[in-house]
């Protein structure tokens, strides 16, 4: 017999949301959120934390529901048909779940006989799952016995034991070193070939930059940037000069020192004495040497360069605004 409730209401996009609002109490944590995510594509969702990242997460994985607005997900509606949702998502948490004191096909199995498969299907599919993450010849080893990327692709696999058309991933890289991380870079790459939609909430913005088709920013709980990695880039200028101070007292009145160069605010780190000022088209280096020494400013290096996402993520949130001020 048909049932409405198993087709989808869409077709052709992974994740859609319109208006998407939580409020708790006076706050509201996620305001006016609009998505449209295409079925095999990433999805790169940025912000500091409690900029609404984890609160967007949970509605579109039906762990919470949404005061005002409305989302999707492989075309069901995440509030009217919440089982329909969690049959077709898989989630990734920071933290690894995978049992230790089971092996990798064990832990494997028990999530295929979780999603009611049968005995030979979960192994089948916990073979397929451990040759394609390269875990094979590590399939009888205990899960605790493993290294921190493994954990992690063992983890990132048992996902993937119901063949989800969009996975959440929080964090996915986060603890592993950089070997390990283009390893899993590279499986995440193939996933979205074969036509997986991948939502990505990641704090290594090299992350969201290699990986990311969209980037949504947010700054408590609103979207400020919507683009490709590069159209962010673009968006607040590609040159940058890094200027690495000798003194600590020069943090304050250097960025007034540098203001005629600029484009828009230098940014500071203060610990690493660092000014980075976004430089106007035909500002020369030698123009910037020039205002600092005669200002009696010693900066140790200047290094020019073009705009990251680091620079994007800078310069348009602010995570030291208050929550009140921010959603007003």
């Amino acid at each position: 017999m048909y049932d409405e409730r198993d087709h989808p209401t869409t077709s052709g996009v992974g994740v859609e949301a319109q208006g998407l609002s939580k409020r708790y109490g006076d706050l509201w944590a996620l305001r006016h959120l609009d998505l449209a995510v295409p079925a095999g594509s990433v999805l790169g969702l940025l912000g500091h934390n409690g900029a609404g990242k984890t609160t967007a997460i949970r509605i579109l994985t039906t762990l919470s529901t949404p005061t005002e607005g409305s989302a999707t997900v492989a075309g069901f509606d995440v509030a009217t048909h919440p089982a329909q949702v969690r049959r077709r998502i898989g989630i990734t948490a920071q933290e690894a779940t995978v049992d230790g004191l089971l092996s990798a096909r064990a832990n494997l199995v028990m999530v295929g006989r979780l999603y009611g498969f049968s005995k030979a299907h979960a192994r089948r599919r916990a073979d397929e799952l451990l040759e394609r993450f390269r875990l094979a010849d590590d399939a009888g080893k205990l899960a605790k016995h493993f290294s921190g990327g493994m954990r992690r692709r063992l983890d990132l696999a048992s996902s993937l034991v119901a063949a989800p058309e969009v996975l959440f991933l929080d964090e996915p890289t986060t603890g592993l070193d950089p070997r390990s991380r283009g390893d899993l870079w590279d499986l995440l790459r193939e996933l979205v070939r074969d036509g997986t939609t991948l939502i990505l909430t990641t704090q290594y913005l090299e992350e969201a930059d290699r990986l990311a088709d969209d980037i949504v920013v947010l700054d408590h709980g609103r979207s400020v940037a919507h683009g490709t990695p590069a159209e962010l880039k673009a968006r607040i200028g590609n040159d940058r000069v890094d200027v690495t101070l000798a003194d600590p007292s020069d943090l304050d009145r250097a960025p007034g020192v540098v203001a005629a160069f600029t484009s828009s605010p230098p940014t500071l780190e203060p610990e690493q004495l660092l000014m980075t000022v976004p430089v106007r088209e035909g500002v020369r280096l030698i123009d910037l040497m020039r205002a600092l020494d005669e200002a009696g400013i010693e900066a140790v290096d200047l290094n020019r360069r073009g705009a990251t996402l680091d620079d994007v993520f800078l310069s348009l949130t602010t995570p030291d605004r208050a929550p009140a001020e921010a959603l007003a």
